[in-house]
């Protein structure tokens, strides 16, 4: 099957298998490999990528699903060699230390700042409950989107 997506604002065009799922496109055919394959039954979120501005784990969505879709992954971050304050974050804050969640969390919370530009605490940590880490314990991660809100919120970057 034909598919057309645009990826971090570049389009995009694949003949895929019905049952090609889409953190394999986006790995595999597109080579974007910063989204993380973890279980592939939707438990720890590394898959994580925005499928027109929404959260979604990509190893249980079919490429065919995104046919016409904006999807952005974690290197859609990035802007004209500037990290976005999540980024600037996770390393501040010391909010990874293995790394294989983080793509997953920093979309997720990208998501969730856009939304919830001045969260407390207890925001944050639900709106990344639906992504696991097994290293930190999530207290830098908390810290560093903390710091992420305090730096858009304080206009230094044009928004989540």
């Amino acid at each position: 099957m034909r598919v057309n997506l645009s990826v971090n604002g570049e389009k995009h065009e694949a003949d895929v298998e019905p049952r090609l799922l889409l953190v394999h496109l986006i790995r595999e055919v597109l080579r974007l490999t910063g989204t993380h394959i973890g279980c592939d039954t939707t438990h720890c979120g590394a898959c994580t990528v925005l499928m027109d501005g929404r959260p979604v784990k990509s190893c249980t969505v079919f490429a065919v699903q995104a046919r016409g879709k904006e999807l952005m992954t974690v290197e859609g971050l990035e802007q004209d060699g500037t990290l976005h304050p999540l980024q600037e974050g996770f390393m501040a804050e010391h909010g990874l230390q293995c790394g294989y969640c983080t793509p997953g969390m920093l979309m997720t919370s990208y998501a969730f700042l856009r939304k919830h530009p001045n969260p407390t605490e207890d925001d944050i940590r639900l709106a990344i409950s639906g992504n696991l880490c097994r290293c930190t314990g999530y207290v830098n991660i908390v810290k560093a989107i903390q710091y992420a809100a305090a730096k858009l919120h304080n206009g230094h970057q044009g928004g989540a």
